[in-house]
């Protein structure tokens, strides 16, 4: 039964931006402080690898249903997975009413990811450890990047120090989970993903800070993904 809801709530969350008018990041009149062109946005093509996860994910949980579905190396990892998708589900919706809402069931998703790839089994890595681990990590990237635009957003911080926050934050999140879980290197990939994102759209003009802590993330993640990747 869990194998089945799993594949529906994939389906479910893979029909989102379908059944929507879809989501094309939050606009600058939904925060109090105009938030246009901040630089934690990650550049817009960037946002392509959704198609990438609501895909992988759709077909992981398939097999899983027609291969896997007794198997108790994948019951363990269900739950966590089918809460956060169905929470994916209705996320389109809410973010384009309320960045606040949207960023809290973001990071639900990201703790229901995160925890579906920790409980993840060791087998059968392509179909159930790897599109969990690239879901997780671009919500990783994701939630940070939303709590950065809420810290400018509702005039806490100025966009810089806001984009430093949630650079940080993106980075001792991934460094917690790459220690939980060091065999799914689309984890790290997804997140690397995120940070080249935020690089570009900060390359004209310049934000050389910020473009200097993406550059080391991506390199301190990069190797990191090579020693794990080694063992």
């Amino acid at each position: 039964m869990k194998a089945v809801l799993t594949f529906i709530a994939a389906l479910a969350f893979g029909a989102s931006p379908l059944a929507t008018q879809g989501f094309r990041g939050f606009t600058p009149d939904q925060f109090p402080v105009p938030q246009v062109d901040p630089p934690v946005q990650p550049a817009g093509f960037a946002f392509a690898i959704w198609g990438v996860i609501y895909l992988w994910l759709i077909l992981g949980a398939g097999f899983g249903v027609v291969r896997r579905a007794d198997d108790e190396s994948w019951d363990e990892m269900r739950l966590p997975l089918i809460a956060s998708m169905a929470i994916g589900a209705f996320w389109i919706p809410v973010a384009n009413v309320s960045p606040f809402w949207a960023t809290v069931l973001i990071w639900l998703m990201l703790i229901g990811a995160a925890a579906a790839l920790v409980q993840a089994g060791a087998d059968d890595y392509w179909w159930q450890r790897a599109p969990i681990g690239l879901f997780a990590g671009w919500l990783t990237a994701a939630s940070c990047v939303s709590t950065g635009l809420l810290l400018a957003g509702y005039g806490l911080v100025e966009a810089n120090t806001a984009a430093v926050v949630a650079l940080g934050l993106a980075l001792a999140v991934s460094l917690g989970i790459l220690t939980l879980r060091r065999d799914t290197p689309t984890y790290a990939g997804a997140v690397i993903w995120g940070l080249f994102g935020i690089f570009a759209s900060n390359v004209w003009p310049p934000n050389w800070t910020i473009l200097a802590i993406c550059a080391l993330g991506i390199a301190f993640l990069s190797g990191r993904l090579l020693l794990d990747l080694r063992r």
